[in-house]
């Protein structure tokens, strides 16, 4: 079952359960609990109550945000349900910006503090007999030290957005249930944790541990039947020996397990399977409980990393999930978009910036094959002795909640930038690892400290480049977790100092907004590839991730941060395209995604336009034509700042500018594989409309959001790179609604809104006009 499929399959769980009464009362159900809320901000006492769906962000905010809402607000809900005298119900948040008091029927139940992870209220003591039920959700984002990430907004480099912005699900189980992960009472406990320790091709063997709880007022008899399925539906069970589980206590299981010719999850193929695992009873099933996993050997070696047996060097990007006027408030559908992006941009690895990202997003990169980078919440601050503790418990709740994805190799148990005491280092990864007590479950921090397995700077935060190429601690390895961005933007530490030497600041800075043009765009590239490529020349560099995947929004600056290789609509620019050739031509990945040869011309072929033409290529050859004229055909241009590159760029020069087509075309191995056109733009004459799935399909049932682009073309569809048309949006069907500035000024040529959907179940018709072009309709239909 995939992400878009689990709230369907709830629902009529749900409805199944309640429908035949205590037929099915001991089956474990979990209902998207997002519907039917209502809201209002503290700050607005007269005002009504709005009808909200969760997610849901406290305020919608402008494209660049300034005086970010900071309050309290309040969610409530009236719902009804009916549970036996066998069985208990629980509200699972997965996300509350940042602090929570929830009520049940007017009794508070808990409180919780921390935006980024989850939290389970027990609910069943304070239903009420007559089955009508009402829940309040006080919620406040304001600023506090006494936990992560403790900075103030004013002063923070990441927006964190009020609301409650992650699912919520209502659950029913047994009283004899298996445990939420994050709840649990012990170390390294609740729920599954699943680990595989002795991993090749012929047999994986490892244990699973399971965390139950038994609520019952007398002793319990069981059981656990372990059901592990492969991609293809082949079934490997396994039987525990049976258990007593003494009344109102609880009780760790942990079987082994084995699977025959394992199929190994890696960065090109993600191989997944779902274990389910029974609690058997009386002869019956009185609770499940599943999730997806993959079997995977990730090693550091004394001379790197090895995934599966095999050394890779880890490519990788860093990514805040904002969305623009949403914040966090997005659905499973739009996190898993950008993880597409991220695997679609050459991408194998993510870095969760600096925070952990939401569950949906996760998943996403266990199906796409990106290794990531766990990090806790943190940036240039440490707290006192509350904090601290908070930042104790927050890495073994994101420890307990993420311990089974595949996709995390790495945890960042430290906190960014940030001048940590010795005595909390220590502790910090002494948690982490009796949450993780397994082998190769690697710690990282950005302090070089003997308490962590990896060392992960930004280049700034040395002089360059001696202290990552010259770096040797033996199995420590150092991974470069941020590059291309402040060290071009406040330190200027360009390498080729002699050719740029005539450049403004402005110009030499990896900032730079796809409205910056040709020159400021492709110097960005220039810097991520100059230091990408000086990156690789350490010995004891296992990996990078550059700084950043979009730009994104600063509580401390009023402009966008704009280091992204794509803007933050998720439009590509330059840079995107030279990350996207450094995979090989001969990876072949999911047809839904990237892969093959590729060639890209980096160029908008103008008056204005540089006559040194760049195109970035996976191939061994690439010719460039000019109105059907060869100017050359060529092999990579390798220099000292393109030498360790997997692809060094392609570099023509052609004599004089001529109005018309360029034509890229690349060869392998003799063999044209792959083109890319770029035409002079003429007179802007229309508007023509695109929405951005990325693979994943609209939800049918809940809210989503798309990205929905009107591209200012010639009569040929040509972008004009330079056209800033004032254009409107206007919905004329459909259950949607238009997120974003309306009517919006496009950015080099192309204007953008979000399309927030209600559902999917009657067709949408938007148009776009502007003046003097000719306007355009666009139908989603499911």
């Amino acid at each position: 079952m995939n992400i878009f499929s689990k709230n369907i399959f709830f629902l009529l769980s749900f409805l199944l359960t309640f429908s035949f009464g205590k037929a099915q009362a001991q089956s474990r159900t979990k209902v998207n609990f997002g519907a039917d809320w209502e809201f209002k901000r503290e700050e607005t006492p007269a005002q009504d109550w709005e009808k909200v769906t969760i997610p849901h962000t406290a305020r919608l905010e402008k494209l660049v945000v300034i005086k970010q809402f900071q309050g309290t607000s309040w969610y409530q809900k009236k719902f009804k349900t009916a549970i036996s005298k066998d069985q208990k119900a629980f509200i699972y948040f997965e996300g509350v910006m940042q602090e929570a008091d929830v009520w049940i029927n007017d009794k508070k139940v808990t409180n919780h503090k921390g935006g980024y992870l989850p939290f389970t209220v027990d609910v069943t003591p304070y239903l009420n007999a007559n089955n009508e039920n009402t829940i309040k959700v006080k919620v406040n984002n304001e600023d506090n030290p006494d936990f992560l990430p403790g900075k103030p907004i004013k002063d923070l480099d990441f927006n964190y957005y009020g609301g409650i912005y992650r699912n919520v699900y209502f659950i029913t189980t047994s009283k004899l249930h298996i445990t939420d992960a994050v709840n649990a009472n012990k170390v390294a406990s609740g729920g599954l944790y699943v680990n595989f320790r002795n991993i090749n091709k012929t047999e994986a063997s490892g244990t699973v541990q399971v965390h139950l709880q038994n609520d019952f007022d007398a002793e319990q008899k069981a059981s656990l039947k372990f059901i592990l399925t492969d991609n293809k539906g082949k079934k490997t069970e396994i039987k525990s020996d049976n258990f007593s589980v003494k009344p109102n206590t609880d009780f760790v299981l942990t079987q082994n397990i084995s699977v025959a010719n394992p199929k190994l999850w890696s960065i090109h193929n993600p191989n997944l399977y779902k274990l389910e695992v029974q609690i058997i009873s009386n002869n019956k099933v009185v609770d499940s409980y599943s999730e997806k996993i993959g079997i995977r050997k990730s090693e550091i070696k004394a001379d790197g990393y090895y995934l599966n047996d095999e050394k890779i060097y880890i490519t990788g990007t860093n990514e805040h999930q904002e969305y623009p006027y949403l914040g966090y408030a997005i659905s499973d559908e739009a996190q898993y978009r950008d993880a597409v992006k991220i695997k679609n941009a050459g991408f194998d690895f993510v870095r969760m910036s600096h925070y952990p990202h939401a569950e949906a997003f996760l998943n996403a990169c266990d199906e796409l094959g990106i290794l990531v980078m766990n990090s806790l919440t943190g940036w240039q601050f440490f707290g006192g002795e509350q904090f601290q503790k908070s930042a104790y418990q927050d890495i073994r709740d994101m420890a307990r909640r993420d311990r089974n994805h595949p996709s995390i190799v790495f945890w960042e148990a430290s906190l960014n930038e940030t001048n940590m005491s010795p005595e909390f280092m220590k502790e910090a990864t002494k948690t982490l690892k009796e949450e993780l007590p397994f082998d190769h479950n690697y710690s990282a921090s950005w302090i070089d400290n003997d308490n962590y397995d990896i060392f992960i700077p930004a280049r700034q935060h040395a002089k360059a480049p001696d202290y990552w190429t010259k770096y040797n601690k033996g199995n420590r390895k150092i991974f470069i977790a941020e590059y291309g961005d402040w060290e071009y933007y406040a330190q200027n530490a360009g390498f080729n100092q002699t050719e740029f030497a005539n450049l403004k600041e402005e110009e030499r800075t990896s900032r730079q907004l796809r409205s910056a043009g040709e020159k400021r765009l492709l110097q960005q590239a220039y810097n991520f590839q100059e230091a990408s490529n000086s990156n690789r020349k350490g010995a004891s560099t296992i990996g990078e991730a550059n700084w950043v995947m979009f730009d994104y929004n600063r509580g401390y600056s009023p402009d966008l941060e704009s280091s992204g290789i794509s803007d933050i609509f998720r439009i590509p620019k330059f840079a995107y395209y030279f990350y996207q050739s450094q995979r090989d031509a001969k990876v072949v990945l999911d047809k839904k995604l990237f892969s093959g040869p590729m060639v890209n011309i980096a160029n908008f072929w103008t008056p204005e336009s540089p006559l040194n033409v760049t195109v970035y290529s996976n191939c061994d050859e690439v010719a460039l034509y000019v109105n059907d004229i060869l100017i050359s055909k060529q092999k990579p241009t390798v220099n000292n700042n393109s030498d360790k590159l997997e692809h060094a760029p392609f570099i023509f020069k052609v004599t004089a500018f001529q109005a018309g087509t360029l034509r890229a075309e690349g060869f392998i191995k003799g063999k044209k594989v792959a083109s890319n056109t770029v035409k002079t733009p003429e007179k802007a004459s229309k508007i023509e409309l695109s929405y951005d799935l990325s693979s994943v399909k609209i939800n049918l049932e809940f809210p989503d959001m798309v990205f929905v682009y009107a591209k200012i073309t010639d009569a040929n569809g040509t972008v004009i790179p330079t056209a800033t048309n004032e254009v409107t949006f206007a919905l004329s069907e459909g259950n949607s609604e238009i997120i974003g500035q309306n009517p919006v000024q496009a950015e080099a040529g192309i204007a953008t809104i979000i399309l927030k959907t209600k559902d999917l179940k009657k067709k949408i018709v938007l148009k776009a006009t502007s003046n003097n072009l000719q306007e355009n309709t666009i139908t989603i239909t499911k």
